[in-house]
Protein backbone atom coordinates (compact mmCIF):
# COMPACT_ATOMS: atom_id res chain seq x y z
CA UNK A 1 0.00 0.00 0.00
CA UNK A 2 3.05 2.40 0.71
CA UNK A 3 4.43 2.00 -2.05
CA UNK A 4 1.84 2.40 -4.24
CA UNK A 5 1.18 6.00 -2.76
CA UNK A 6 4.55 6.76 -3.35
CA UNK A 7 4.53 5.91 -6.72
CA UNK A 8 1.58 8.20 -6.85
CA UNK A 9 3.65 11.21 -5.35
CA UNK A 10 1.82 11.01 -2.14
CA UNK A 11 4.38 13.15 0.13
CA UNK A 12 6.65 11.47 1.65
CA UNK A 13 5.53 10.82 5.53
CA UNK A 14 1.96 10.97 4.75
CA UNK A 15 1.30 7.29 4.34
CA UNK A 16 3.44 5.17 6.50
CA UNK A 17 2.74 1.07 6.82
CA UNK A 18 4.50 -0.62 9.75
CA UNK A 19 4.69 -4.02 10.79
CA UNK A 20 3.81 -4.15 14.60
CA UNK A 21 3.47 -6.75 17.50
CA UNK A 22 0.13 -5.84 19.62
CA UNK A 23 1.86 -4.74 22.25
CA UNK A 24 3.87 -2.15 20.12
CA UNK A 25 0.39 -1.10 18.35
CA UNK A 26 -0.92 0.22 21.88
CA UNK A 27 2.17 1.54 22.29
CA UNK A 28 1.42 3.59 19.37
CA UNK A 29 -2.06 4.65 19.93
CA UNK A 30 -0.99 6.00 23.65
CA UNK A 31 1.13 8.13 22.13
CA UNK A 32 0.47 11.73 22.15
CA UNK A 33 1.56 12.31 18.84
CA UNK A 34 -1.31 10.09 17.85
CA UNK A 35 -4.94 12.08 17.73
CA UNK A 36 -7.13 9.19 16.05
CA UNK A 37 -7.05 5.80 15.22
CA UNK A 38 -9.54 3.30 13.01
CA UNK A 39 -9.83 0.01 12.71
CA UNK A 40 -11.18 -2.82 10.56
CA UNK A 41 -10.75 -6.17 11.69
CA UNK A 42 -12.73 -8.11 14.55
CA UNK A 43 -14.61 -7.24 17.35
CA UNK A 44 -12.26 -8.90 19.65
CA UNK A 45 -9.49 -6.70 17.82
CA UNK A 46 -11.71 -3.17 18.38
CA UNK A 47 -12.50 -3.91 21.55
CA UNK A 48 -8.56 -3.85 22.44
CA UNK A 49 -7.88 -0.80 20.50
CA UNK A 50 -11.16 1.27 22.05
CA UNK A 51 -9.48 0.19 25.01
CA UNK A 52 -6.35 2.14 25.16
CA UNK A 53 -7.74 4.86 22.63
CA UNK A 54 -10.43 5.65 25.45
CA UNK A 55 -7.89 5.15 28.41
CA UNK A 56 -5.81 7.92 26.59
CA UNK A 57 -8.74 10.03 25.18
CA UNK A 58 -8.24 9.61 21.66
CA UNK A 59 -11.10 9.37 19.14
CA UNK A 60 -11.68 6.23 17.63
CA UNK A 61 -14.02 4.78 14.55
CA UNK A 62 -14.38 1.19 14.47
CA UNK A 63 -15.40 -1.25 11.23
CA UNK A 64 -15.42 -4.43 12.93
CA UNK A 65 -17.44 -8.03 11.77
CA UNK A 66 -20.58 -8.64 10.44
CA UNK A 67 -23.12 -11.41 9.95
CA UNK A 68 -24.77 -9.35 7.20
CA UNK A 69 -28.83 -10.85 5.72
CA UNK A 70 -29.23 -11.68 2.24
CA UNK A 71 -33.21 -11.07 2.55
CA UNK A 72 -34.97 -12.65 -0.47
CA UNK A 73 -39.23 -12.05 -0.90
CA UNK A 74 -40.09 -11.76 -3.99
CA UNK A 75 -38.06 -11.84 -7.52
CA UNK A 76 -38.86 -12.46 -11.38
CA UNK A 77 -35.95 -13.99 -11.93
CA UNK A 78 -34.51 -16.55 -9.47
CA UNK A 79 -31.47 -17.59 -11.11
CA UNK A 80 -29.86 -13.04 -10.72
CA UNK A 81 -30.86 -13.78 -7.10
CA UNK A 82 -28.66 -16.75 -6.62
CA UNK A 83 -26.27 -15.08 -8.86
CA UNK A 84 -26.04 -11.98 -6.42
CA UNK A 85 -26.20 -14.10 -3.17
CA UNK A 86 -23.02 -16.00 -4.78
CA UNK A 87 -21.34 -13.06 -5.43
CA UNK A 88 -22.33 -11.19 -2.62
CA UNK A 89 -20.67 -14.06 -0.06
CA UNK A 90 -17.78 -15.15 -2.16
CA UNK A 91 -16.08 -11.80 -2.48
CA UNK A 92 -12.69 -11.46 -1.10
CA UNK A 93 -12.80 -15.21 -0.72
CA UNK A 94 -15.70 -14.84 1.62
CA UNK A 95 -13.93 -12.42 3.68
CA UNK A 96 -14.97 -9.64 3.41
CA UNK A 97 -16.53 -8.10 6.82
CA UNK A 98 -20.01 -7.14 5.18
CA UNK A 99 -20.36 -9.91 2.61
CA UNK A 100 -23.92 -11.29 3.36
CA UNK A 101 -23.56 -14.25 5.20
CA UNK A 102 -27.37 -15.64 6.40
CA UNK A 103 -29.36 -16.08 3.55
CA UNK A 104 -33.05 -15.43 5.19
CA UNK A 105 -35.72 -16.59 1.90
CA UNK A 106 -39.74 -16.62 1.71
CA UNK A 107 -40.86 -20.29 2.21
CA UNK A 108 -42.50 -20.05 -1.48
CA UNK A 109 -38.66 -19.22 -2.76
CA UNK A 110 -37.03 -21.39 -0.36
CA UNK A 111 -36.76 -24.84 -1.94
CA UNK A 112 -35.68 -23.72 -5.72
CA UNK A 113 -33.58 -21.13 -4.17
CA UNK A 114 -31.76 -23.32 -2.07
CA UNK A 115 -31.86 -26.08 -4.47
CA UNK A 116 -29.86 -23.45 -6.86
CA UNK A 117 -27.70 -21.56 -4.44
CA UNK A 118 -26.75 -24.99 -2.96
CA UNK A 119 -25.63 -26.73 -6.45
CA UNK A 120 -23.62 -23.69 -8.00
CA UNK A 121 -22.52 -22.44 -4.59
CA UNK A 122 -20.56 -26.08 -3.83
CA UNK A 123 -19.72 -26.31 -7.20
CA UNK A 124 -17.10 -23.52 -7.26
CA UNK A 125 -13.11 -24.48 -6.99
CA UNK A 126 -10.60 -22.82 -5.15
CA UNK A 127 -7.52 -21.80 -7.18
CA UNK A 128 -5.12 -19.50 -7.77
CA UNK A 129 -5.66 -16.19 -6.41
CA UNK A 130 -3.28 -14.28 -8.52
CA UNK A 131 -5.49 -15.85 -11.90
CA UNK A 132 -8.28 -13.52 -12.99
CA UNK A 133 -10.66 -16.31 -14.01
CA UNK A 134 -10.46 -17.48 -9.90
CA UNK A 135 -13.28 -17.15 -8.08
CA UNK A 136 -12.31 -18.47 -4.76
CA UNK A 137 -8.87 -17.88 -3.51
CA UNK A 138 -7.51 -19.29 0.34
CA UNK A 139 -8.00 -17.63 3.54
CA UNK A 140 -5.64 -15.48 4.81
CA UNK A 141 -4.02 -17.25 7.14
CA UNK A 142 -3.77 -20.91 8.59
CA UNK A 143 -4.99 -19.34 11.57
CA UNK A 144 -8.21 -18.22 9.99
CA UNK A 145 -8.54 -21.29 8.40
CA UNK A 146 -8.48 -23.12 11.91
CA UNK A 147 -10.90 -21.05 13.47
CA UNK A 148 -13.32 -21.56 10.57
CA UNK A 149 -13.04 -25.35 10.50
CA UNK A 150 -13.67 -25.83 13.69
CA UNK A 151 -16.34 -23.67 13.73
CA UNK A 152 -18.05 -25.41 10.84
CA UNK A 153 -17.41 -28.92 13.07
CA UNK A 154 -18.81 -27.32 15.78
CA UNK A 155 -21.78 -26.33 14.14
CA UNK A 156 -22.16 -29.62 12.99
CA UNK A 157 -21.78 -31.24 16.14
CA UNK A 158 -24.59 -29.00 17.36
CA UNK A 159 -26.67 -30.20 14.33
CA UNK A 160 -27.11 -28.36 11.79
CA UNK A 161 -26.85 -29.98 8.50
CA UNK A 162 -23.93 -29.11 5.83
CA UNK A 163 -23.78 -29.34 2.01
CA UNK A 164 -20.74 -29.17 0.43
CA UNK A 165 -17.33 -30.82 1.41
CA UNK A 166 -16.66 -28.55 4.79
CA UNK A 167 -13.16 -29.62 4.88
CA UNK A 168 -10.07 -27.11 4.57
CA UNK A 169 -7.20 -28.19 2.18
CA UNK A 170 -4.61 -26.23 3.37
CA UNK A 171 -5.71 -22.43 3.62
CA UNK A 172 -8.40 -23.00 1.07
CA UNK A 173 -11.63 -23.87 2.45
CA UNK A 174 -14.45 -25.16 -0.12
CA UNK A 175 -18.21 -23.13 -0.38
CA UNK A 176 -20.09 -24.58 2.03
CA UNK A 177 -24.14 -24.52 3.09
CA UNK A 178 -25.28 -24.76 6.47
CA UNK A 179 -29.23 -25.46 7.00
CA UNK A 180 -30.95 -26.20 10.11
CA UNK A 181 -29.18 -23.42 12.53
CA UNK A 182 -30.85 -22.58 15.17
CA UNK A 183 -30.94 -20.11 18.26
CA UNK A 184 -29.66 -22.79 20.55
CA UNK A 185 -26.15 -23.20 18.04
CA UNK A 186 -23.34 -21.24 18.63
CA UNK A 187 -23.51 -20.81 14.87
CA UNK A 188 -26.28 -18.61 14.58
CA UNK A 189 -24.80 -15.51 16.17
CA UNK A 190 -21.07 -16.05 15.11
CA UNK A 191 -19.49 -14.59 12.14
CA UNK A 192 -18.12 -17.24 9.25
CA UNK A 193 -15.02 -15.69 8.01
CA UNK A 194 -14.56 -17.96 5.17
CA UNK A 195 -17.01 -18.98 1.98
CA UNK A 196 -19.80 -20.61 4.14
CA UNK A 197 -22.95 -19.40 4.35
CA UNK A 198 -26.03 -20.24 6.47
CA UNK A 199 -29.94 -20.66 5.12
CA UNK A 200 -33.32 -19.74 6.90
CA UNK A 201 -36.79 -20.20 5.86
CA UNK A 202 -39.46 -17.45 6.84
CA UNK A 203 -42.84 -17.11 6.31
CA UNK A 204 -43.38 -13.43 6.30
CA UNK A 205 -41.85 -10.15 6.02
CA UNK A 206 -42.00 -9.57 10.20
CA UNK A 207 -40.29 -12.98 10.43
CA UNK A 208 -37.28 -12.24 8.27
CA UNK A 209 -36.86 -8.99 9.72
CA UNK A 210 -36.82 -10.06 13.51
CA UNK A 211 -34.20 -13.50 12.13
CA UNK A 212 -32.24 -10.47 10.39
CA UNK A 213 -32.00 -8.14 13.53
CA UNK A 214 -31.51 -11.35 15.72
CA UNK A 215 -27.91 -10.98 15.55
CA UNK A 216 -24.95 -9.08 17.96
CA UNK A 217 -23.43 -7.95 14.31
CA UNK A 218 -25.13 -4.93 12.25
CA UNK A 219 -22.73 -3.99 9.65
CA UNK A 220 -24.60 -4.37 6.25
CA UNK A 221 -27.34 -6.11 4.75
CA UNK A 222 -29.09 -6.84 1.64
CA UNK A 223 -33.09 -7.29 0.69
CA UNK A 224 -33.97 -8.61 -2.99
CA UNK A 225 -37.96 -8.08 -3.58
CA UNK A 226 -40.09 -6.72 -6.66
CA UNK A 227 -42.05 -4.78 -3.74
CA UNK A 228 -40.77 -1.32 -4.10
CA UNK A 229 -42.65 -0.26 -1.10
CA UNK A 230 -42.02 -3.42 1.33
CA UNK A 231 -38.56 -2.76 0.21
CA UNK A 232 -38.08 0.80 2.02
CA UNK A 233 -40.11 -0.41 4.78
CA UNK A 234 -37.65 -3.31 5.71
CA UNK A 235 -34.48 -1.37 4.85
CA UNK A 236 -36.19 0.95 7.36
CA UNK A 237 -36.36 -2.00 9.92
CA UNK A 238 -33.32 -3.67 9.39
CA UNK A 239 -30.86 -3.16 12.87
CA UNK A 240 -27.52 -2.49 10.69
CA UNK A 241 -25.62 0.41 9.73
CA UNK A 242 -26.24 -0.36 6.13
CA UNK A 243 -28.57 -1.63 3.89
CA UNK A 244 -28.71 -2.66 -0.16
CA UNK A 245 -31.68 -2.91 -2.33
CA UNK A 246 -31.47 -5.50 -5.13
CA UNK A 247 -28.08 -5.03 -5.55
CA UNK A 248 -24.47 -6.30 -3.99
CA UNK A 249 -21.70 -4.84 -4.35
CA UNK A 250 -23.35 -1.42 -4.85
CA UNK A 251 -20.31 0.12 -2.02
CA UNK A 252 -18.60 2.82 -3.21
CA UNK A 253 -16.12 5.64 -2.00
CA UNK A 254 -18.24 8.43 -1.86
CA UNK A 255 -20.57 6.27 0.58
CA UNK A 256 -21.01 6.14 4.32
CA UNK A 257 -19.86 2.95 5.36
CA UNK A 258 -19.90 0.83 9.24
CA UNK A 259 -21.97 -0.54 11.80
CA UNK A 260 -24.15 -0.86 14.60
CA UNK A 261 -23.56 -3.12 17.59
CA UNK A 262 -20.92 -5.68 17.40
CA UNK A 263 -20.09 -4.40 14.06
CA UNK A 264 -18.89 -1.16 15.07
CA UNK A 265 -19.47 2.71 15.62
CA UNK A 266 -18.67 5.52 13.26
CA UNK A 267 -18.15 5.81 9.46
CA UNK A 268 -15.52 5.50 6.76
CA UNK A 269 -15.39 7.16 3.23
CA UNK A 270 -17.84 10.06 2.15
CA UNK A 271 -18.21 12.96 3.79
CA UNK A 272 -18.95 11.56 6.93
CA UNK A 273 -16.10 9.50 6.81
CA UNK A 274 -14.07 12.71 6.46
CA UNK A 275 -16.04 14.10 8.99
CA UNK A 276 -14.80 11.75 12.12
CA UNK A 277 -11.46 13.14 11.63
CA UNK A 278 -11.80 16.97 11.56
CA UNK A 279 -12.05 18.70 14.79
CA UNK A 280 -15.14 21.70 14.75
CA UNK A 281 -14.07 24.73 15.99
CA UNK A 282 -16.43 27.27 16.97
CA UNK A 283 -15.29 31.18 16.72
CA UNK A 284 -18.33 33.18 17.37
CA UNK A 285 -17.17 37.13 17.32
CA UNK A 286 -19.58 39.42 19.96
CA UNK A 287 -19.31 43.02 18.14
CA UNK A 288 -17.79 45.43 20.57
Amino acid sequence: MQEIFDDAGLPAGVYTNIFATNDQIAEVIADPRVEAVSVTGSARAGAAVAEVAGRNLKKVVLELGGSDPFILLSTDDLDTAVEAGMAARLDNSGQACNAAKRFIVAEDLYDDFAAKFTEKFTAVTPGDPTSPETELGPLSSAAATQRLQEQVDRAVDQGAQISGDGRAQGNFFPPTVLTGVTPEQDAYTEEFFGPVAMLFKVSSEEEAVALANDTPYGLGSYVFTTDDAQALRVADALAAGMVFVNAVGAEGAELIFGGIKRSGFGRELGRYGIGEFVNRKLIRVVPA
